[in-house]
């Protein structure tokens, strides 16, 4: 099985880190939920969208360093390849921040999986690393690849036209923004926790 994953928000958790790098940068009040949400209403609500858009570049070019995996992430990783699966990181992000110093992205994300031992010989084979500038480019990629199972948490990259039709796709939904749904449509089966991921995915997988 070929199996593609998602990287911001689906490996990479950003839980509490826009609060962290607002506040080391005097961005917002010291009360303010701990969300990235709550930053960007507070940025956005306050005429300083500008700023939110260069904090989420400091964020994701100079303070990776705040950033955590998700649980159960790198024992889904080594889960698959010790069954022979093949695993491909696929994500989509700029090379550059659209404001403020131009941090690698891309660089600072690899950095991330190095660090967090997702790549290499403990986890993704370098190789299978791969991060296109936009959405279309991130699908399309997925599909050369030929992934069997593709992995994300955006409900809009699953349902992009060109997804193929073979391709199983799983929302990552750890908060239950879209628990609303009945846990599958036509687009997408939606899970809460990389567990429940590796039990869907991984058990029972006959070929």
């Amino acid at each position: 099985m070929r199996i593609g994953i998602d990287f911001d928000n689906t490996i990479a958790c950003y839980d509490g880190v826009f609060t962290a790098a607002a506040l080391e940068r005097g961005l917002i009040p010291s009360d303010l939920p701990r969300d990235k949400n709550s930053v960007r209403d507070y940025l956005n609500g306050s005429g300083r969208k500008d700023e939110f858009t260069e904090l989420q570049g400091y964020v994701y070019g100079a303070r990776m360093d705040l950033v955590a995996c998700y649980p159960g992430v790198r024992d889904f990783i080594a889960a698959a390849r010790a069954k022979a699966h093949d695993v491909f990181i696929v994500s989509h992000k700029t090379k550059h921040p659209i404001l403020g110093p131009r941090h690698d992205l891309h660089g600072a994300a690899r950095t991330f999986l190095n660090v967090q031992r997702l790549i290499g010989s403990e986890g993704v084979a370098v190789e299978n690393v791969f991060f296109e500038l936009t959405k279309e480019e991130k699908v399309a990629r997925a599909a050369a690849l030929g992934v069997d199972v593709f992995i994300d948490d955006l409900p809009e990259i699953l349902a992009l036209p060109g997804w193929p039709l073979h391709m199983r796709a799983i929302l990552f939904d750890p908060e239950g923004r879209f628990s609303s749904d009945s846990g599958k449509t036509p687009q997408f089966e939606r899970r809460a926790t990389w567990e429940e991921i590796g039990r869907a995915v991984l058990d029972g997988w006959a070929g």
